[in-house]
């Protein structure tokens, strides 16, 4: 199903790339596997999505393995097959494990005015304890096209201030193109271009992350802490709702905003 000469090429310039480690694998799936995915995706509309809805991120998502179809189920269980990890692990130089909780994974979705702030992703996974190391995405919108927006930014990090610095690399969401990253290297990622498509596109994504053994200087944060965007600065709301969505405790009231 996974396109591995594609992936094998990437993942040789993987620790060279900027301002993190991470690499682009166009086609990543067989063509006709990706379409297929991609019908499979739920409407936007479906009662079964988890609702994301403040001033830092505007997304559905789900990761309930029952709600997969065949397809998907089979592609989820691959991802997170032994021999696929240890691919993923020997690139990377250290040990992985796969999460099959898909715990923040799974389907990702956003229709016309979607937004993703940029933010650093969990470092502890919640209930094993391991640290988030490789987040693996790949885009599955045939109809998305690059004037709609939507990119991957990737910033570089602003060490005085603990925020993302300058916008270093953008990547289109394009159709079957997946992104590679290690999240473990202050790797401030969101959506860094406004998202603008018609009413019946929509930006489809999924996501499984790899996980090892906590660094001795991992840090401990449970949830993912967001930043500011420009016009957002000096905003008191906007520093709280990002204090409450980045504690353990408190997020459920900010990021889980019910099903529609």
């Amino acid at each position: 199903m996974i396109n591995t000469a594609a992936l094998a090429h990437a993942l040789a310039s993987f620790h060279h790339a900027q301002p993190f480690s991470h690499c682009v694998v166009d086609d990543f799936f067989a063509p006709d596997i990706a379409r297929q995915l991609a019908a499979e995706f739920p409407a936007y509309e479906d009662p079964r999505w988890f609702v994301y809805q403040n001033a830092l991120e505007d997304k559905k998502a789900l990761n309930d393995w029952n709600a997969f179809p065949a397809l998907t189920y089979q592609v989820f269980t691959g991802l997170h097959s032994a021999a696929f990890v240890d691919t993923l692990a020997q690139a990377l130089g250290c040990p992985l494990q796969a999460d099959p909780g898909l715990h923040g994974g799974g389907w990702h979705i956003h229709a016309s005015g979607g937004n993703l702030n940029p933010h650093l992703d969990y470092s502890i996974h919640p209930k094993l304890g391991l640290q988030r190391r490789l987040n693996l995405i790949v885009y599955l919108a045939p109809d998305l096209q690059p004037e709609h927006g939507g990119h991957l930014g990737l910033w570089q990090h602003d060490a005085a201030h603990n925020r993302p610095g300058a916008l270093q690399q953008e990547i289109a969401p394009r159709f079957n193109r997946a992104v590679l990253f290690d999240t473990t290297h202050n790797a401030w990622h969101g959506m860094s271009r406004p998202l603008h498509c018609p009413p019946h596109v929509f930006r489809q994504s999924l996501a499984a992350y790899y996980l090892c053994q906590p660094a001795a200087d991992a840090p401990p944060r449970g949830r993912a802490l967001y930043a500011a965007r420009p016009e957002q600065q000096g905003d008191a709301q906007i520093a709280q709702l990002i204090a409450q969505r980045a504690d353990v405790a408190a997020s459920t009231s900010v990021y889980r905003h019910g099903k529609v």
